[in-house]
């Protein structure tokens, strides 16, 4: 067995963060191509934002794959495959030039991002990392993901003011190829055998899928991914068609702020920044207080803000505002939702497990990317697809209140 220590910063820990910030710099960033692509070929909006989409949904499947390559085979070898993957999908989009070829491109890369995400890190975390200690560590190593959000649309916004699109995507190709440097620290135990694990795992899973509360759980995490999905592809699009100019006199020019395309890159970075105060907060908070009862109020906060967000008119000003609202908010439901499964489920499978649930969250993501394209292209806005955002924010704040939180063997004794 795996020797959890009491120890929160370890060097296993600090390289899982250091994977996480890397590939979400990346990841966070595709939204900021929007423009710059579809402007360089003449494309319509939806037509990339199926590429994005595709790369999010691709996502969701790989996770649960890459996780069960981490428990039978190891953890590094699925973080040094899908850093390849990662790397190999931007190299080649790179030369893309039609919507179709960035859209079959988009399954590599979001494969390379399942296998360097939250499925594989936080489970390596969460098994080395002691009771007492996890559900703040997956709040930091989620915490993590976010400042990459805020370094990555960043450092993107300022790489095509002075280079093509084209040469930004070899850049953080080689940026998520140069991470694997930290691999030698994420050596945990070695496998069990093949045999045994999977009669386990079918074992495990077996009775995961008949227990309620992770049908509940799987079906919760659908809105966040289509939020999460929708505001990352389009919210700088969205801002730069609908935000007037910046005043002389407005704080956000002190900040290096001085055209509503910077306010697109900028927003995105400050949902990062703030998540990263979420995130960890909502670890800290789940170790006190029922976790589902947290995730009720975070969907039921997002539904709120996204409702006075769109019901208002937009600003810079309303734009900062959501995004430190919304940023809180943002990755704040991946330690609970995660600790959630380990707790319930157990450690042994909890990369697995919870990569199955994800697979929800980017069900969702792809529908928000897609939808939010394609109605952008049918109606010339948005506002039909922030509204259908307020509604499964909504739905996921109810559905998760019925969730059982005490472990699934203790409640099997128990129905004994």
């Amino acid at each position: 067995m795996l020797q959890k220590t009491s120890k929160l910063f370890t060097p296993l820990f600090i390289s899982g963060c250091i994977i996480l910030l890397t590939g979400f710099a990346i990841r966070a960033s595709f939204g900021i191509f929007q423009i710059p692509i579809a402007d360089q070929f003449n494309w319509l909006r939806s037509e990339f934002s199926m590429a994005i989409a595709i790369q999010n949904l691709a996502w969701g499947i790989g996770q649960p794959i890459f996780s069960v390559i981490a428990e039978k085979y190891g953890d590094r070898k699925a973080i040094f495959l899908g850093a390849l993957t990662y790397a190999l999908g931007l190299v080649m989009s790179s030369y893309a030039v039609s919507p179709e070829a960035h859209q079959m491109l988009g399954i590599l890369i979001g494969f390379g991002i399942a296998g360097t995400g939250f499925g594989v890190i936080l489970a390596v975390i969460g098994r080395t990392t002691s009771a007492e200690n996890r559900s703040l560590a997956l709040g930091v190593a989620t915490a993590a993901g976010s400042v990459g959000q805020i370094v990555g649309p960043t450092i993107a916004n300022a790489l095509l003011l002075t280079m093509p699109w084209s040469e930004v995507f070899l850049i953080f190709a080689v940026a998520i190829i140069a991470v694997l440097a930290v691999l030698p620290f994420m050596k945990t135990d070695i496998p069990a055998e093949s045999q045994k694990l999977e009669e386990s795992l079918s074992h495990v899973f077996k009775k995961a899928l008949c227990d309620p509360s992770y049908s509940l759980l799987f079906l919760g995490f659908f809105s966040c991914g289509f939020q999460l999905g929708f505001i990352t592809a389009h919210f700088p699009a969205f801002i730069t068609e609908m935000c007037s100019a910046i005043p002389q006199n407005s704080i956000l020019r002190s900040m290096g702020v001085s055209t509503v395309s910077s306010l697109g890159a900028f927003s995105i970075a400050l949902i990062g920044a703030a998540n990263i105060v979420g995130a960890i907060a909502a670890g800290a908070l789940g170790k006190h207080f029922p976790k589902k009862h947290l995730l009720s109020l975070i969907y039921l906060g997002r539904t709120l803000a996204a409702s006075a967000f769109i019901l208002t008119p937009m600003t810079p000003d309303t734009v900062v505002l959501f995004s430190i609202t919304m940023g809180a908010l943002w990755l704040a439901t991946v330690p609970l939702t995660s600790g959630l499964v380990a707790h319930i489920y157990g450690l042994k499978y909890m990369g697995t497990l919870y990569g199955l649930i994800f697979l929800s969250h980017q069900l969702g993501s792809f529908v928000g990317v897609w939808l939010g394209g394609k109605f952008y292209d049918q109606f010339g806005s948005y506002d039909l697809v922030w509204w259908v955002g307020v509604g499964v924010g909504a739905f996921s704040a109810i559905i998760h209140l019925p969730v059982k939180e005490h472990p699934l063997e203790l409640r099997l004794k128990i129905a004994r």
